[in-house]
């Protein structure tokens, strides 16, 4: 079993509980940390009983030690985003970060498809640790997003949304269908939800902050705010 993790924002006890509970193979969590120590140190109570991976939100940019604490700690390995990994006999596939509009936000084309291209219109005071500023490090790139496409996965993991919630990108139902995905599952905006997307062809669970649902987006630690229940209805 896998289990899905809602943004934490500082608040690990519902993941650490939910594994203790139900003995899940893996947990992801899905963005926005917020990290005040390392994420080894956070989650050490469970790192014998299951494995750890993550991919980073928004806010996982917003401050040096934040990021440092989820890239820099001893699970930094673990960080799936642009990639596939087998876990627990399923591919997982991981797309981290958020669209922002300076450099890509859907449906606009990509103003910088690459790092390096936005690095080269950063002048001296704009670079952090000589790259690109801090918060984009955490943005999705056209980069991102294409080296995913010719990959194949059972599930993909977003911090954004597809289009089964209001603030969601049809981007990522086509990134789904492109790599063959029958489900979806995302944070940032704290609502537990399950719809289908795709006629039907993709299942999608939002997890609520710092709630915790398994690999059939079945709740078992609501979420902390904007809990709803399920609504019954597909976004095509």
């Amino acid at each position: 079993m896998i289990l899905f993790a809602g943004d934490p924002h500082g608040d690990f006890k519902p993941i650490i509980r939910g594994v203790k509970a139900y003995s899940p193979k893996a947990v992801v969590l899905l963005g926005d940390c917020d990290l005040e120590r390392s994420l080894d140190e956070e989650l050490a109570e469970i790192l014998d009983q299951t494995e750890v991976w993550f991919i980073p939100g928004n806010h996982d940019g917003d401050q040096d030690n934040w990021y440092d604490n989820l890239f820099g700690s001893k699970l930094g390995d673990r960080n799936l985003h642009g990639r596939v990994v087998e876990i627990d006999g399923k591919r997982i596939a991981g797309l981290g970060g958020v669209f922002r509009e300076k450099i890509w936000r859907p449906p606009a084309k990509p103003r910088f498809p690459t790092r390096q291209d936005l690095l080269h219109t950063c002048g001296r005071g704009q670079r952090w640790r000589d790259s690109i500023p801090r918060k984009h490090h955490v943005t999705i790139f056209w980069q991102d997003y294409a080296m995913l496409w010719k990959q194949k996965a059972d599930i993909l993991v977003t911090h954004e949304a597809p289009s089964s919630h209001r603030f969601g990108f049809k981007e990522l139902d086509d990134l789904a269908l492109a790599l063959g995905a029958h489900k979806m599952f995302h944070g940032h905006h704290h609502e537990h939800y399950s719809r289908t997307i795709c006629r039907g062809k993709i299942a999608v669970h939002g997890v609520g902050k710092a709630g915790i649902c398994d690999e059939y987006g079945n709740v078992l630690i609501a979420g902390k705010e904007d809990y709803q229940p399920r609504l019954k209805w597909s976004a095509t």
